[in-house]
């Protein structure tokens, strides 16, 4: 507890973290409570008022888009979506990251030898190929996205846990386990992992931008969220075809991305002085 104690008192006291934080979370709770609020909503066209520009009229601050639809709360659906899917694709490579890491440091031999070659294998495989291949057996699902970014993401942190675990199982209280005769999954679980927070916390923050720039790059070529659905990448790619006559459709999107990216960034480095986290060997 005081160790935890000691964390936030230095997280409080860092200023990337507390204004990334703020920010971050501000703009979730704006993607979350202004649809409750607006009159308007995500679908509803107006081919009348077609790429009409942002104005106070209607509650219509960010315009609307080639249909008509009211490009706030589009903005404020691509936020959720982008987001949800950035998160729990984290939360995907990150299980299954430090499990997979931590075995094969810990264990070490030919059997880390044959699960890095895996990883390497993984490596090798064409990310867009691989995403097509889930089209055709999963069709355009959305859990696709969470599975095919949590599938890439996952190899990254096993990297990084496997280096941490190749430290620590030569530690003075790991030896002491193991002479004791405390089974390898204990060891692992209660001495290892808990050793792994510091770097996996500062790891997953950069990974959630690296899974919302996967997840915008895929929507931005159209495998990712269908209409009425959308997502910042999705918005942005409408904003591009519609740049010369209505650059908000792309300013504003591709802002807000550009925001969370630059906020979940100086998140982890923020982190990574709180934890004082070094380099893996």
């Amino acid at each position: 507890m005081r160790r935890a104690a000691g964390f936030m008192l230095r997280a409080r006291r860092n200023r990337n973290v507390v204004v990334s934080f703020v920010l971050l979370l501000a703009t979730a709770v704006c993607a979350i409570v202004l649809p409750w609020l607006s009159p308007n909503d995500y679908s509803t066209t107006s081919f009348q008022r077609v790429l009409e520009a942002p104005g106070w009229a209607g509650m219509h601050w960010f315009g609307l888009d080639e249909l008509g639809r009211d490009q706030l709360m589009r903005t404020m659906l691509g936020i959720k979506v982008t987001l949800t899917v950035a998160v729990v694709a984290s939360l995907v490579s990150l299980v299954i990251g430090v499990l997979y890491g931590a075995v094969a440091g810990y264990v070490g031999g030919r059997v880390d030898a044959f699960m890095m070659r895996i990883v390497d294998s993984l490596y090798a495989m064409p990310f867009i190929f691989f995403v097509i291949l889930l089209m055709v057996v999963f069709e355009r699902n959305f859990l696709l996205i969470f599975v095919a970014i949590g599938a890439i993401n996952w190899l990254d942190m096993a990297r990084i846990v496997r280096g941490q675990t190749l430290s620590l199982r030569e530690r003075e209280f790991v030896q002491a386990a193991r002479l004791n005769g405390v089974s390898t999954p204990r060891i692992v679980l209660r001495h290892i992992a808990p050793n792994l927070i510091g770097i996996v916390i500062v790891y997953v923050t950069l990974t959630i931008p690296q899974a919302i720039l996967v997840e915008s790059f895929l929507s931005f070529l159209g495998l990712g969220v269908q209409e009425p659905q959308t997502s910042l990448g999705a918005l942005v790619n409408t904003g591009v075809g519609h740049m010369e006559r209505a650059p908000w459709m792309l300013l504003i999107p591709g802002g807000v991305l550009a925001l969370i990216l630059l906020c979940c960034n100086f998140l982890g480095d923020g982190l990574r002085d709180v934890f004082d986290v070094r380099q893996a060997p």
